[in-house]
């Protein structure tokens, strides 16, 4: 006899947010575009979490301990699967995000994806998959029992920024002629 697979149970990860699971059945995802998603699993242990962050670093002071920010949000999803039971030295990780979203702004999304891969090289935590960069947002769904992960590219997602002219005024209509 077949086992009936349990029902899966969708949770939804935004920016600035992080989710931990060890439930056979949960997914979780998210929506990125410039923003990072860290996926980190234990594969023994059977849990994994999901993070969403928005920017590198903050400028300044302003966001010391703000999970928008990657550091804190590693640091956060980091210590949360460490509580839960995992250990440090069998975490595994897969990126996902850094678009270049607006085409004439600051790649946010290359600093993001850059900032991604150096924490995970200084914490000694391998990457084993990544899908970093472009122009298209993604949705990605990640089984934190498993690790297993999926995406799927959002076409025409790029934003032109370029300030638009105004249109030009209308020419003067010259008055009609009449001939005699």
């Amino acid at each position: 006899m077949t086992p009936i697979p349990a029902p899966q149970q969708a949770i939804q990860v935004v920016q600035g947010e992080f989710m931990v699971s060890d439930r056979p059945g949960t997914v979780l995802s998210t929506v990125l575009g410039s923003c990072v998603a860290a996926c980190l699993w234990d594969a023994e242990r059977g849990i994994g979490g999901m993070n969403h962050f928005l920017l590198a670093q903050a400028q300044g002071h302003s966001g010391a301990g703000d999970i928008r920010y990657g550091v804190h949000a590693m640091e956060v999803l980091i210590n949360a699967l460490l509580r839960a039971g995992a250990r440090r030295d069998r975490l595994r990780a897969k990126l996902f995000g850094g678009a270049k979203i607006a085409a004439n702004l600051r790649d946010i999304g290359a600093s993001n994806a850059d900032f991604a891969r150096q924490f995970l090289q200084t914490e000694t935590i391998p990457c084993l998959a990544e899908s970093l960069g472009g122009t298209q947002a993604r949705r990605v769904t990640f089984e934190p029992v498993t690790g297993r992960a999926r995406q799927l590219l959002i076409p025409n997602t790029v934003v032109d920024e370029t300030p638009r002219q105004p249109p030009a005024p209308p020419r003067p209509v010259a008055p009609d002629i009449v001939l005699f």
